[in-house]
């Protein structure tokens, strides 16, 4: 029995929307992983299998901080990405859904001819912004939050990603769900770029009281800059959950940056074989910016043999979307 069971209890109230079809299934990638050597089991959680909105781990996050937006009285969600960003759709989605309004900030050029995440933005009826870089971002939104104020409305700004302590939650949550499909994995690896998804992980797991290691690959940022989002982001949690201060910041954090190649959403050869690999072995389909890196560390270190000999389960966060860029 976890000595968290309070904070586990907590956890479970927090109040969220009902759209991520839960559980998620998780599969066995036995072909993959003999393509690997064989000598360790391989699971999938399919995060990337949620039917709503094309999926993906911030339907999870959303569906508990739109429900706080609703509880304040929002009628416009405001958030922000890249042109091609998972986040700025499943946003756009939840709005569609609710009848809310949606602004996107995105840092990029207008394309010429939506695709992807993109053409979805267009379709849901999103109002999208674009700033010339990732700094220009977080100013947009707020400038698009006091235009709409000025107008009477009640917007809702969502950092990027969702990765708030309450977006974090949603993971912690999963966690939980997890457990009741399996016994604890041995690794989990999983894509990890604003850190919300990484630190929900490693919060739920350290509630449990699981000896499971956690790795985030990073598709972006330096491992060190990762590293303390995630910290600030359980220092959150703490305090969400009534937990004693270090009780979750002390927790081991594993960030992987070597496989980020020349940047954010660039593929790799190491990415590029990733998608090839996971298509061909299992019909499972990676996206180019984020899980293609993540399954790309995965395997070097199957390669290297520097997994553990017992389960390693690789939770898909979603973006295929992507692959339609």
């Amino acid at each position: 029995m976890s000595v968290y069971g309070s904070a586990l209890e907590r956890l479970s109230r927090i109040p969220r929307l009902s759209l991520a079809s839960a559980p998620t299934p998780i599969e066995d990638l036995s072909r993959l992983r003999d393509a690997l050597g064989g000598g360790f089991t391989l699971l999938v959680k399919r995060d990337d299998a949620i039917p709503f909105g094309f999926g993906g781990n911030k339907v999870r996050k959303l569906q508990i901080v739109v429900a706080q937006a609703l509880a304040e009285g929002a009628d416009t969600l405001i958030t922000t990405g890249g042109i091609q960003s998972n986040h700025a759709r499943a946003t756009a989605a939840v709005a569609a859904r609710l009848g809310l309004g949606c602004v996107l900030v995105a840092n990029g050029t207008p394309p010429a001819k939506p695709t992807a995440n993109a053409l979805l933005d267009r379709l849901l009826g999103a109002e999208v912004r674009y700033v010339a870089s990732r700094d220009a971002r977080a100013p947009a939104m707020e400038n698009a939050a006091w235009e709409l104020r000025t107008k009477g409305r009640r917007p809702f700004v969502i950092p990027l990603g969702a990765s708030t302590p309450l977006g974090a939650a949603a993971y912690a949550m999963a966690v939980t769900e997890l457990l009741a499909q399996i016994h604890p994995p041995d690794l989990i690896v999983l894509s990890t770029s604003s850190g919300g998804t990484l630190a929900g992980i490693i919060a739920g797991c350290r509630l449990h009281g699981l000896p499971t290691r956690i790795l985030g690959i990073s598709a972006d940022d330096p491992s060190a800059a990762i590293t303390g989002e995630v910290r600030r982001i359980l220092g959150g949690l703490e305090e969400l959950l009534g937990v004693s201060s270090g009780s979750l910041t002390d927790a081991p954090i594993d960030v992987d940056d070597r496989f980020v190649g020349d940047g954010y959403g660039i593929p790799t050869a190491q990415s590029t074989e990733a998608i090839e690999m996971c298509a061909r072995r299992e019909a499972l389909f990676l996206d180019p910016t984020y899980t293609a890196k993540a399954m790309a560390g995965l395997i070097a270190g199957a390669r290297a043999n520097a997994l553990t000999r017992g389960t390693t389960l690789f939770w898909h966060t979603g973006g295929q979307v992507g692959l339609f860029a």
